[in-house]
């Protein structure tokens, strides 16, 4: 499919998407606020419902390089948005349309930012959890040699994605 450029259209995606990343980060919050109290019920649903918005956001970006692809070829970049930035792209539309999708892309970028520095300093979190969880076994079992085993013995994987301590002899 082959997007015209259309200002409406694209400050609708802008705006779906600036949406689409509020609802985002607000499951994630969730979701993160879920892993930190170790709270597991309903994570299935948790992370299910910020894949399916990841799903939408995805479709919506499509739609953004599309527009901005049209963009560039108006501009007589022939298609190519990557090779010119942003502002570049706009700066010969009306000046109304230009700062509005101006304030539209920087809001955008600012809640990729803030999406992605949360999802960082979840990913350290469970990062450090995983080697605290590694580092107590070791301690606690030298002997097993840094290997783990199923409750029938058998050897598995050190990937503690979801391991389960038996503390009950």
């Amino acid at each position: 499919m082959t997007e015209t450029w259309n200002f409406e259209n694209c400050a609708a995606v802008l705006t779906g998407e600036i949406e689409l990343l509020k609802k985002i980060s607000s499951a994630q919050s969730i979701v993160r606020q879920a892993v930190i109290n170790k709270e597991w019920s309903d994570f299935d649903e948790k992370t299910a419902e910020v894949n399916r918005l990841g799903e939408e956001f995805a479709l919506l970006e499509d739609q953004r390089i599309e527009i901005f692809s049209a963009l560039s070829r108006l501009c007589g970049n022939g298609g190519d948005s990557e090779e010119r930035p942003f502002y570049t792209l706009i700066i010969n539309l009306p000046a109304e349309e230009n700062r509005e999708l101006s304030r539209l892309y920087r809001e955008l970028k600012l809640e990729t930012l803030k999406m992605r520095s949360l999802n960082e300093s979840l990913l350290t979190y469970i990062n450090e959890a995983k080697t605290m969880a590694a580092a107590y076994l070791e301690a606690v079992c030298p002997a097993r040699g840094g290997k783990l085993y199923t409750r029938k013995g058998q050897r598995v994987s050190q990937d503690l994605k979801s391991m389960v301590l038996n503390n009950h002899f």
